[in-house]
């Protein structure tokens, strides 16, 4: 399995309280709730950016790596 990495699309695997990137307010970030990885921090945590459907971002926060699922376009070529 690859690991995940810079760019790559991710989906949470359980629910994270974040804080809204303009309002400063908390939200609820959902299990399935999708974002794109930005950077990683030893492969341990990633900081994720959280956008809407028009693409604005409302959250970017650090999660666990074990909290992440990458999501795929394309399989992996099978291993003989």
């Amino acid at each position: 399995m690859t690991e995940i990495q810079d760019y790559d699309l991710v989906a949470l695997t359980k629910a994270h309280t974040a804080t809204h990137k303009q309002t400063q307010q908390p939200l609820q970030l959902q299990r399935g709730q999708i974002g794109t990885v930005l950077m990683s921090f030893n492969d341990e945590a990633y900081l994720i950016d959280f956008a809407d459907r028009d693409g604005n971002t409302f959250a970017m926060e650090t999660i666990e790596a074990a909290h992440l699922l990458r999501l795929l376009h394309d399989p992996d070529l099978a291993l003989a």
